[in-house]
């Protein structure tokens, strides 16, 4: 195998993850090993949370047409099932 000058792709790699982690307190922005975990931890929760989100929204919207179905004598069940349009029987 031959051997490897430049470490182009390895330099560029903890470049990113260390610009990741400007603004993490001392040596999780400094130090290579703690930034990198600090930075992959965020992004694990980054990923995580965005599900997160819809699943918050989608609540908020719930409660929020429930209500206001409510206000005019209907269920957020009834309101739903007249207000999306009916699907045509398959086959």
């Amino acid at each position: 195998m031959p051997r490897v000058k430049s470490n182009v792709v390895r330099l560029k790699r903890k470049k990113q993850i260390m610009k990741a982690a400007k603004g993490a307190f001392g040596g999780r922005s400094k130090l290579w090993k703690a930034a990198k975990e600090t930075v992959e931890r965020g992004w694990v929760y980054a990923y995580r949370d965005r599900k997160a989100k819809k699943r918050d929204f989608r609540k908020l919207w719930i409660t929020r047409i429930n209500a206001a179905a409510r206000l005019n004598g209907m269920s957020y069940s009834t309101f739903i099932r007249f207000a999306l349009p009916t699907q045509p029987p398959i086959g």
